[in-house]
């Protein structure tokens, strides 16, 4: 599919933003529930209580749409990365970044399991993105982690799988919940329980890299 999915910034009003996040919230589930082939404007526009005529307004076509809503997930996935800096402390960065990744997988599962399925399906609608924008982000990402091992504030590891590692660990508590029920005969997950998780988490990744 080579028509492209991304649109410049967009900077819309008070009311027409809560309008398309409604429609994007929509989205989202429906995408989910039907997947990109069995997924319906009109669903989404009853679902988001607008008339079918608004998604198309903020949307060309269901492409725009469902790119609009992975986009806006690796948005927020990503924002705390975004302003790293070589002159950060690495401790304190990776456990921000950590713990925002685990809150959303708890306050934004839905959203962790689409992208899921579109990575496993081979990213047919995100490639063109993660080509280009998104492979320079990692590269200054890691040339960030490089500046830590070089300043000595972190072992010498591949900042690429630090980075990996961090997205697995926390995404899984979203995307394979069912899993993570079973094996811990638990309920349901609770806020403590993905506090407790980033915990963990935290301390395996920053021991294992030598920061603390």
């Amino acid at each position: 599919m080579t028509e492209s999915i991304l649109r410049g910034p967009y900077k819309p009003g008070r009311i027409r933003e809560q309008s398309r996040e409604l429609i994007l919230q929509a989205a989202e589930a429906e995408f989910a529930c039907h997947g990109f082939r069995g997924a319906t404007m009109q669903r989404i526009a009853e679902s988001a209580q607008v008339p079918k005529a608004n998604i198309h307004y903020y949307f060309s076509n269901k492409l725009g749409l469902y790119g609009a809503v992975l986009e806006n997930t690796l948005n927020l996935w990503d924002a705390i990365f975004n302003e790293l800096a070589s002159h950060d402390e690495p401790a304190d960065v990776l456990s921000c970044y950590i713990d925002a990744k685990m809150d959303f997988s708890r306050t934004h599962p839905t959203a962790s399991r689409l992208f899921a399925k579109e990575m496993i399906s081979g990213a047919p609608h995100l490639s063109a993105y993660l080509q280009q924008d998104y492979r320079l982000w990692f590269k200054q990402r890691m040339s960030i982690f490089e500046s830590w091992v070089a300043q000595g504030k972190m072992d010498d590891v591949e900042p690429a799988h630090v980075i990996f590692m961090i997205w697995a660990s926390t995404q899984y508590y979203a995307d394979f919940e069912p899993q993570i029920l079973i094996a811990t005969q638990t309920p349901r997950l609770t806020e403590q329980s993905f506090t407790s998780a980033a915990d963990s988490i935290k301390h395996i990744i920053l021991k294992g890299c030598g920061i603390c």
